[in-house]
């Protein structure tokens, strides 16, 4: 027998990543291993946010409306939180990223679609920031206003949610705008595990910045933004794989080029693991005389 467990039995041989965690544990190992690159990218984030949360203050101390003063700025944040969101989907999935580069990369890449989806992204905040409250008041007069306050609420909730696969298919795929959105609409049901999670996860993150400030201001420039962003890469980059990507090559009758197997050319291959096609290894006889010691 040998020292440390016996090896004459056949079988995989040694594991490409024998101490692999999974879930909640493999999470955290990820994220421990990129945090500093997140937290770099979360002040890169942070500097594009900036005009609106100067555009917020306005509003807030001039009483303009929301809609006039966070519209542009508003906008301009698209292609970024695009261009944040490949980074952060490489740190999730193990890709290899530079903050720099490929964050601004991916906002030239990304910058109409994410200018669009800003515009978007307006659009739905006016009707939000009308509506609800609207709704809310006229509810307290009539019941039967609480149905389309409800409704609103509803479509708030979902249109949020929406956003941990938009940007994401934004970015990892060449769909149009049109299909972008409804595939995340469709996504939201497909992953409701992951996306619950997700939503979970934001809301305990935003809550406990918004209760814990003046003092989150000196966290908000490293972490929040990239983080939310990051467990979403995690949990729903994974479902898009599996119901947008993967769909894609087995219709072109093609391997996905994120398997291993497919990205390895046939002669990269240092060695060819069979040790499953071996036969077990008879253990010699002891020898009846004493061997030689050289």
């Amino acid at each position: 027998m040998a020292l440390f467990g016996n090896y004459d039995t056949p079988g995989r041989g040694v594991l490409k990543t024998p101490h692999e965690k999974k879930g909640f544990f493999k999470f955290w190992e990820i994220y421990g291993r990129h945090m500093w690159k997140l937290m770099e990218l979360n002040l890169l984030y942070f500097l594009f946010c900036l005009p609106l949360f100067a555009a917020v203050i306005l509003s807030l101390s001039t009483y303009n409306p929301y809609w006039l003063v966070l519209c542009i700025p508003g906008t301009v944040i698209g292609p970024a939180t695009a261009a944040m969101t490949r980074v952060a989907r490489n740190f999730s999935q193990e890709r290899p990223a530079f903050v720099m580069h490929d964050f601004f990369k991916a906002f030239k890449t990304n910058f109409k679609q994410g200018m669009a989806m800003g515009v978007i992204d307006n659009i739905f905040v006016i009707w939000f920031i009308v509506g609800i409250p609207v709704y809310k008041s006229l509810a307290e007069q009539n019941s039967m206003m609480y149905i389309p306050f409800v409704i609103s609420l509803a479509c708030m909730l979902t249109f949020f949610m929406m956003h941990f696969y938009i940007y994401q298919m934004m970015c990892s795929t060449n769909l149009t705008m049109g299909q972008i959105l409804k595939n995340s609409l469709f996504l939201v049901n497909l992953g409701i595990k992951q996306t619950i999670w997700t939503l979970l996860v934001s809301l305990i993150v935003m809550g406990l910045t918004y209760m814990f400030m003046p003092y989150t201001y000196f966290i908000i420039p490293f972490f929040p933004m990239t983080f939310i962003a990051f467990v979403a890469c995690f949990n729903c980059y994974p479902v898009i794989r599996k119901h947008v990507i993967q769909p894609y090559y087995d219709q072109r009758g093609e391997l996905n080029p994120e398997d291993a197997a497919a990205i390895a050319a046939p002669g990269e291959a240092l060695f060819v693991d069979k040790a499953a096609e071996e036969t077990p290894v008879k253990k010699a006889e002891k020898a009846k005389k004493a061997r030689t010691i050289r």
